[in-house]
């Protein structure tokens, strides 16, 4: 599975359900740039001004998936 756009998964350090995505992530191939809203200020002022509050968030291309859907993310990557 790959992508043109670029993925960009915001999470956090104690976020179990972070952990699984970005294992999924990892197992399907898919590169990706981490975002820990716990180590760096602007990626939380980020986050907020996608409209997020809670992680993880995947942001591929222009589309955003909030939580950890494997289906959409799928769907999403195939599309691009």
């Amino acid at each position: 599975m790959s992508t043109t756009h670029p993925v960009i998964v915001y999470s956090s350090t104690h976020c179990t359900y972070c952990g699984q995505l970005k294992k999924y992530l990892q197992d399907q191939g898919v590169p990706y740039e981490e975002r820990n809203i716990d180590t760096n200020e602007q990626y939380e002022n980020e986050l907020r001004a996608l409209g997020m509050s809670s992680v993880p968030v995947t942001v591929i291309g222009e589309t955003t998936i909030l939580g950890l859907n494997p289906t959409r993310i799928k769907k999403v990557l195939a599309a691009n």
